[in-house]
């Protein structure tokens, strides 16, 4: 790829990244990529292809790329915790789950009120050890990313596990809630909406919360919106820009919400993280592929 796959909206966006520094497929051969999530500690990334029902791994450090985990109980969004741990969202167990550093898995969550989950999708972790994922029925629409079932929740939200093990709704009023980061200072909370999957006027959007100290939620502001596409999953650099999958483009936003330019990557992205030994690597999960891009930015500590 080139400088042609840089669309620069606003000059701020010059300052972001490098036109020298062209976008790289590192894989290829998957169905559906979805949530990266990057090890310093070991310089990998590990990474879902759904519909494979698989986890691959890539090493940075000599390009070669593993399976991590097969079956994956079609696994969806990782993040890595503050002890260096995996957590994931599992649309086939209809679970949030924790790889432990001996490989056991610890199942986190599974039920809200005695209710079965509908299928975890996307999930962060914040400073005080509590986990936010959000919960829309990607996962049990159909057999093709999990098991088709039926919902038992009464819609799909977002929820949040604290460190006690307690599990809390704490957004309700989304339609497909999808993927959901910090702000570096973690006074913000973003969440995209991808309702427009189920009802062609739906929601394409994503809305920024405001967090107290207990963790509570208030506002709820859009902040950014397409018209043709859907965001899916994003994370913020250190300075609190927003860099989302947007179609077949990753978008960048600054935190007033101005849309300052677009890596075009030619697949529908899914999700990103920023990555490598400066956090200065975003990584790029679109359709079949694993992609990266070095950036001039970095992305917000997260561990």
């Amino acid at each position: 790829m080139s400088a042609s796959d840089y669309e620069v909206l606003d000059e701020d966006f010059r300052r972001k990244i490098r036109f020298s520094a062209s976008v790289e497929r590192l894989y290829t051969g998957c169905r559906w990529t979805e949530g990266p999530a990057y090890f310093p500690a070991h310089r990998c990334l590990i990474w879902s292809d759904i519909p494979n029902d698989r986890m691959l791994r890539f090493n940075e450090a000599d390009g070669s790329v593993s399976v991590f985990r097969s079956p994956s109980y079609y696994a969806n969004g990782n993040t890595v915790d503050r002890q260096g741990r995996l957590v994931t969202c599992e649309h086939g167990g209809r679970r949030v789950t924790r790889t432990e550093h001996d490989g056991s898995i610890t199942i986190l969550a599974d039920r809200y009120l005695g209710k079965r989950l509908n299928s975890p999708n996307d999930v962060v972790v914040k400073s005080d050890g509590s986990i936010w994922f959000t919960d829309p029925t990607y996962g049990i629409d159909s057999d093709y990313e999990g098991h088709k079932a039926e919902p038992e929740q009464d819609g799909s939200h977002v929820y949040r596990i604290d460190p006690d093990g307690g599990i809390t709704r704490v957004l309700d009023d989304f339609e497909k809630p999808n993927g959901l980061a910090f702000s570096p200072d973690e006074s913000l909370l973003y969440v995209a909406d991808s309702g427009a999957t189920h009802r062609p006027d739906g929601p394409r959007h994503i809305r920024r919360f405001r967090v107290d100290e207990q963790g509570g939620l208030s506002g709820g502001e859009l902040f950014a919106s397409l018209t043709d596409s859907l965001f899916d999953g994003f994370r913020l650099d250190s300075d609190g820009r927003v860099w989302t999958s947007a179609g077949t483009d990753v978008h960048c936003y600054e935190p007033d919400g101005r849309l300052t330019g677009r890596i075009r990557i030619g697949e529908t992205v899914a999700n990103l993280v920023f990555g490598g030994p400066k956090r200065n690597r975003l990584f790029i999960c679109a359709t079949s592929s694993l992609y990266s891009v070095i950036v001039a930015v970095n992305g917000a500590k997260t561990f």
